[in-house]
């Protein structure tokens, strides 16, 4: 899998988030940004993002999934 196909299923399984992935083989980094994580702990907001790739998980196609996800408020405080 490519990272824009990564990238279309992680929006639609989380409409309004914004979702960067970068590739390396079958290893993924996936970072969304979005309101839905608001007031989530670390390992719910990682089950969001697993859930909406589960099925290429389970397949194999995506052999290890780095997710990392954070409230734009986050996102703007870690980009200084």
């Amino acid at each position: 899998m490519d990272a824009t196909e990564v990238t279309e299923l992680v929006k639609e399984a989380l409409p309004g988030c914004e979702v960067q992935v970068q590739v390396d083989g079958t290893h993924y980094m996936v970072v969304v940004v979005g309101d839905v994580f608001e007031g989530l702990p670390t390992i719910k907001r990682q089950q969001l993002i697993n859930k909406a790739l589960f099925q290429q998980i389970m397949e194999g196609s995506i052999h290890a999934l780095h997710p990392k996800a954070f409230t734009p408020a986050e996102w703007a405080a870690r980009q200084g």
